[in-house]
């Protein structure tokens, strides 16, 4: 099954003080190792970038730049970087107009119609409600995956 990480997974999976930190690497791993392929976008790269170098008092994880490319580099290296190519940005557009999108949640959106064009059905995230709204995409909570492992 190929699966596509939020980027929320993402940064809960690096950063060690959060409280579902464990659950995030546990799902990424056990889907990983079961054969599954994780997939990941730039834009997650770029929306991860964004978190871990805001500071800390700002909702963010306080990291440098050489530290969010050490980070970014490693999550390229185990997970699959899938490219942007042109029809995602028109697959957007249908996705924002049919489903009436705005606001922050463009970027869920954006999500979506990358995983449209690679024929993703699956997404793992902490905010699954997030993307309800569109049909034939699955929300499969980390807490989920990584019951799978231990059952």
């Amino acid at each position: 099954m190929d699966c596509l990480a939020d980027t929320n997974v993402l940064l809960r999976s690096i950063d060690l003080s959060h409280p579902m930190h464990a659950v995030a690497l546990t799902a990424l791993t056990t889907l990983l190792n079961s054969g599954d392929r994780v997939c990941i976008t730039p834009q997650n790269v770029i929306e991860f970038w964004n978190v871990c170098t805001r500071p800390a008092d700002r909702n963010g994880l306080g990291l440098t730049p050489v530290e969010a490319d050490r980070e970014a580099s490693r999550l390229e290296v185990i997970l699959t970087l899938l490219p942007e190519i042109p029809p995602i940005y028109p697959e957007w557009r249908r996705l924002v107009l049919s489903h009436s999108v705005s606001g922050v949640r463009v970027h869920d959106a954006r999500l979506v119609a990358v995983m449209n064009v690679y024929g993703i059905s699956s997404i793992l995230t902490f905010n699954g409600p997030d993307f309800k709204r569109y049909p034939g995409i699955q929300a499969l909570h980390p807490n989920a995956a990584a019951r799978t492992a231990n059952p």
